[in-house]
């Protein structure tokens, strides 16, 4: 499994299943949070499996589903809480990673400079300039 640092206390991953939490774990994180709906995946990488077993392993889970349609105001204020309240660093998981980042990218929108989210998201991989606008936006709304 591929995780990219976003942010001192934030990664991203493609999809995890179960037997990557032990690993997880060991590694240091201590919040996972899924943004993948369960109508993407098959049965058994259901978000309720993986956070069983992360929660098994002492680890906080957040489901927060974020669809190929567009992300809403209410993930992107859970993803905000997920992040604030965690107890060290945070993995985010989707499909490959990109939606974890967007969402990361537009909630520290405000907090951070623009061009270092924007640098940020692309020192993990994930090209997202045609975001800028969106994210300029969401920093004006405090």
């Amino acid at each position: 499994m591929k995780i990219s640092l976003v942010a001192p206390d934030y990664s991203v991953a493609g999809q995890i299943a179960e037997s990557d939490l032990a690993d997880l774990a060991a590694d240091g994180f201590k919040t996972i949070i899924c943004n993948r709906p369960d109508a993407e995946v098959d049965a058994d990488l259901h978000q309720e499996f993986i956070a069983a077993e992360a929660k098994r392993l002492g680890m906080a889970f957040v489901y927060n589903p974020v669809s190929n349609q567009g992300m809403t105001m209410e993930n992107l204020t859970l993803q905000a809480e997920a992040i604030a309240t965690a107890n060290g660093p945070v993995l985010a998981y989707c499909r490959s990673g990109m939606r974890s980042t967007v969402v990361w990218s537009l909630v520290s929108a405000g907090r951070l400079p623009v061009d270092d989210i924007l640098a940020a998201a692309a020192g993990a991989g994930y090209q997202i300039d045609n975001l800028r606008g969106q994210i300029e936006a969401m920093a004006t709304r405090g």
